[in-house]
């Protein structure tokens, strides 16, 4: 059973708040803003999310990942998902079969259903899931193409662009997947060769390794790219999905650095976060060539030495008073969750704030509410070692008032 708890900290600020003010508590204000931390009773349960949607109805729907428990249905892991009401409230919870296995963001948003990505854990075929927004029924539906170990995706224009890793001929795959399963394209590029090359990425799917922050999408010139590895180094890939060589490759440092996010804005502009060797550098605002070869330590990029090693770096295009807004959250060696925020147009820092209180917290993602707030979904740790998944909500006027420079 999953439960609302709140720290102790929270409850002392809510008591006092209570006797400080005899008005009822304002429905629409808590609504607004609010931090929810989901407990369970099941000790050996380990849930951790993955993307975050609000529904219709002011509520939220995460998709989440669990531990298996029983070695005898897989190695990778599992699919959670979860609903909130708007308040924060836990509504349901959902643990998909294990016969599906690996999801991975983007949790997208379509004709009234939520899809994600994930593989059968066999043959490691791509699946796609779709689930409504009350947690009904799942559906799942094979990939009808060659697309296995699906590792990020996005949602471009009623599909999927996906990458993938083909473990048979040693090759990072990007593929258009629509929402039905249907394969409409995809292109293989190849890894290197050797076993070395392959090991963090075998790590990655099987959680025992470091975590890459693979990625795919539709730059605004038309070209398609991934984030994964090429050439024996992680690197961002660009391609036309016909041509056998990519057209623009951005090299990171072997698997020690490379970007940690990517977000297409206009043109050849890009919003992004590189890593290298542990150290963390933001572009909000950077023109990046998406032809030829060149190199991630060559674009500089603001040092936040605040953050975690190699930290990972969601970013949201948000409107904020009708400015357009570049929210970067990632996480901070203080254990809490750093947001940090860019004008688009220009790149220039507008402000932050820190989330986290008592507990360690760490980001999952990033959304933009109905009411023009922000919604924070993340991992908190109960006694700094059970984790367990929380909701952070911040209200339209603290973010108008985050982003005021």
């Amino acid at each position: 059973m999953i439960k609302k708890t709140y720290p102790i900290l929270l409850v002392l600020l809510v008591l006092f708040a209570a006797l400080s003010c005899s008005e009822e508590s304002n429905p629409e204000f808590d609504k607004q803003t609010f931090t929810t931390i989901f407990d369970n009773n099941k000790f050996d349960a380990s849930y951790f999310p993955i993307d975050m949607r609000q529904t219709p109805d002011g509520g939220y729907i995460i998709l989440g990942g669990r531990k298996l428990t029983d070695e005898a249905e897989s190695d990778f892991t599992g699919i959670y998902l979860m609903k909130a009401d708007h308040f924060g409230n836990f509504v349901k919870d959902m643990e998909v079969a294990s016969t599906s296995v690996n999801p991975v963001a983007d949790f997208a948003e379509f004709q009234t259903k939520y899809y994600f990505l994930c593989m059968d854990p066999i043959s490691q075929q791509a699946q796609v899931a779709s689930v409504d927004a009350n947690l009904e029924s799942v559906n799942i539906s094979p990939v009808q193409g060659g697309l296995t170990y699906p590792a990020a995706a996005s949602f471009v224009d009623n599909n999927f662009i996906a990458v993938g890793y083909n473990n048979a001929d040693k090759q990072t795959v990007i593929a258009i997947v629509g929402p039905d399963g249907s394969e409409l394209s995809s292109k293989g590029y190849t890894i290197g060769v050797g076993e070395d090359v392959e090991k963090p990425i075998l790590q990655h799917y099987l959680r025992t390794g470091t975590q890459y922050p693979f990625d795919a999408g539709k730059a605004p010139n038309g070209l398609y790219y991934f984030n994964g590895f090429y050439n024996y180094t992680f690197s961002l890939v660009f391609t036309d999905m016909t041509s056998d060589d990519p057209i623009g490759v951005v090299e990171g440092q072997r698997e020690n650095g490379g970007f940690s996010a990517v977000l297409p804005l206009t043109g050849n502009k890009f919003a992004l976060s590189r890593f290298n060797f542990g150290d963390n550098f933001l572009l909000p605002n950077n023109t990046l060539p998406t032809s030829g070869i060149t190199q991630t330590t060559d674009l500089g990029g603001y040092s936040l030495p605040e953050l975690v090693s190699n930290a990972r770096v969601r970013i949201l295009r948000a409107t904020v008073d009708t400015k357009n807004v570049l929210i970067y959250g990632s996480d901070t060696k203080s254990k809490q969750i750093g947001l940090l925020y860019y004008d688009e147009s220009t790149g220039e820092f507008i402000g932050s704030r820190y989330l986290g209180f008592s507990n360690p917290f760490e980001i999952a993602s990033l959304t933009q509410t109905a009411d023009g707030g922000l919604a924070v979904c993340g991992t908190t740790y109960l006694a700094g070692r059970f984790p367990r998944i929380c909701i952070l909500k911040i209200s339209k006027e603290e973010l108008a008032a985050d982003a005021s420079k």
